[in-house]
């Protein structure tokens, strides 16, 4: 299966930072230079700096330009989310939608969270997540293709953990998270139903099986006036 075009030029730009072609605060030249740069359509190349901002690697400043992002600080918390749980709790019924559903060669940075070999493939899924009907979150998701195999693509896009435990057999493990803050994009407004500008609460998570494995690697993009993370020590 032939690699799509847009993690290509993700991997691209993302040696390029790696190789210090660009640096920590450097702003990356325009989506036009670069579309034309890559010789592709505009809309390839923004699905391209979308992951790269999904994965905390380039950061967009509204009216200024996309840079690569400064390290942030991190903090350990517990747990694991659930947005089904979370929602329910809050009284409100959660339900999702779809966007894409696909497997094909991991990026560079799924490789790389999920520790995959150089012939392993993944799932990738999108989804939009709900409460009352109201968009919350747009988020991807990448498993390894060889763990979700067994499984029906209902299954896996609608309750994921349940499945793997299941009717696979595995523990859920723990999770790391990293979350910070953002702004929507055009795309983003759309999905989510919001303003372009609007603040976001972007979230990564890597989840591991409990013999270690990770198995879940998870981006995602909340709208801040709609939702909020509470955490336990």
């Amino acid at each position: 299966m032939q690699e799509p075009m847009y993690i290509k030029i993700h991997n691209q730009l993302r040696r390029d930072i790696e190789n210090h072609v660009y640096k920590v605060g450097d702003r990356i030249p325009a989506e036009r230079q670069l579309a034309e740069q890559f010789k592709v359509s505009r809309m390839t190349l923004r699905q391209a700096i979308k992951t790269l901002e999904e994965e905390g690697i380039l950061e967009r400043r509204l009216g200024s330009g996309t840079y690569v992002a400064s390290q942030k600080v991190q903090e350990k918390m517990s747990g694991i989310m659930s947005f089904t749980e979370i929602t329910r709790a809050n009284g409100q019924t959660p339900s999702s939608k779809l966007v894409s559903y696909k497997i094909t060669q991991p990026s560079l940075s799924e490789k790389e969270r999920l520790e995959l070999d150089g012939g392993d493939k993944v799932l990738r899924m999108e989804r939009i997540r709900y409460a009352d009907q109201v968009p919350i979150c747009y988020e991807t998701v990448t498993v390894p293709e060889d763990l979700i195999a067994p499984f029906s693509k209902e299954d896996v896009s609608s309750h994921l953990y349940q499945t793997l435990e299941k009717q696979g057999g595995y523990q859920i493990g723990d999770a790391t998270e990293y979350i910070s803050a953002a702004v929507a994009n055009e795309q983003d407004a759309r999905m989510l139903n919001c303003r372009r500008g609007e603040a976001l609460i972007t979230r990564r998570q890597v989840t591991k099986l409990a013999d270690g494995r990770p198995f879940e690697y998870t981006r995602a993009s909340y709208v801040g006036e709609r939702f909020e993370f509470t955490f336990s020590k």
